[in-house]
């Protein structure tokens, strides 16, 4: 008998989402980072087991909008929510609900929407840390169930899945029980360059990034794929591209490796940068760059 259930991951920003996605599935689907609001839209990641299907939705971290693109992110968590089976809040270990767990909280409540929480990076706190944490949670909203866990390393992974299994429901599975996400290889090939450019660039540069798939071919077992960067201004195109090109043949070196093992084929990666001014508050550049609506699809 087939059983699936929808559960969403929401939490602010740089709490370990993808980090978490990517345990639960055991392969990398969603880009990760130390810098805050690294997802930008939704990922769909789907984990089967025997009979059971779980399709987890990634969310951009919850956040106070600054552009449009900001909007956008923030729409896509909002939206992501409603009609799930079930979300799981992640958190980190403090000893009061924050501000933005708050209002989500009151949306679980206002919306009867069941939710687990997740207290993730344990392993940089003090265990007095987390028992406050889970009281001050308790006290707040009724969770199904409370998991400490360390994502990074996948501990508290499978205690996580087996509280999520209690939302399952009969149900024919939505996607294939050999696919692991619905994301196209164009799209997660340039997840993975903006991933190298957030890890090698500083400061509010790598968030004015975009990157587009130009150009795709194969040829036996090598791909050859043209992408093309954006960034907001002509200062940081130098910077992105270096003394020489030093950073920008960098940045390939690391993303071709990365795409090589997710395609299992030899990659030629060419790499150009463009700029666009002040494309995260235009409209037409944010849907330009895929970051489009549900109802626009």
């Amino acid at each position: 008998m087939k059983k699936t259930a929808f559960i969403a991951i929401i939490g602010r920003p740089n709490v370990g989402k993808s980090t978490l996605l990517n345990a639960i599935l055991g392969e990398k689907v969603a880009i990760v980072s130390k810098k805050p609001q690294t997802t930008r839209n939704r990922i769909t990641g789907i984990h089967t087991v025997g009979e059971n299907q779980f399709v987890f939705l990634d969310t951009p971290g919850i956040h106070k909008p600054r552009t449009k693109l900001g909007d956008y992110m923030v729409k896509q968590t909002s939206n992501t929510v409603a009609g799930v089976d079930t979300a799981i809040l992640v958190v980190e270990a403090r000893e009061a609900v924050g501000d933005i767990e708050a209002k989500m909280i009151q949306r679980f409540k206002s919306e009867g929407i069941r939710a687990i929480l997740v207290i993730n990076k344990i392993d940089t706190v003090r265990p007095e840390n987390i028992v406050k944490t889970i009281a001050a949670y308790a006290e707040a909203f009724d969770f199904e169930a409370v998991v400490p866990m360390v994502a990074k390393n996948g501990k508290g992974v499978d205690i996580l899945l087996s509280e999520c299994e209690k939302f399952l429901r009969e149900s024919e599975w939505f996607f294939p029980d050999d696919i692991v996400t619905d994301q196209p290889e164009r799209q997660i090939c340039a997840e993975i360059i903006r991933e190298k450019l957030l890890r090698m660039l500083d400061e509010e540069i790598p968030h004015g990034t975009a990157v587009t798939i130009e150009e795709w071919r194969e040829e036996g077992n090598l791909i050859s794929i043209r992408a093309e960067i954006y960034c907001e201004k002509a200062s940081h195109k130098g910077i992105i591209i270096g003394k020489g090109g030093s950073l920008i043949k960098r940045i390939g070196s690391y993303a071709r490796q990365d795409i090589e093992k997710m395609l299992g084929a030899k990659v030629f990666l060419d790499l150009y940068v463009r700029v666009k001014e002040n494309w995260r508050d235009s409209g037409f550049n944010i849907s330009d760059f895929g970051f489009k609506d549900d109802d626009d699809q």
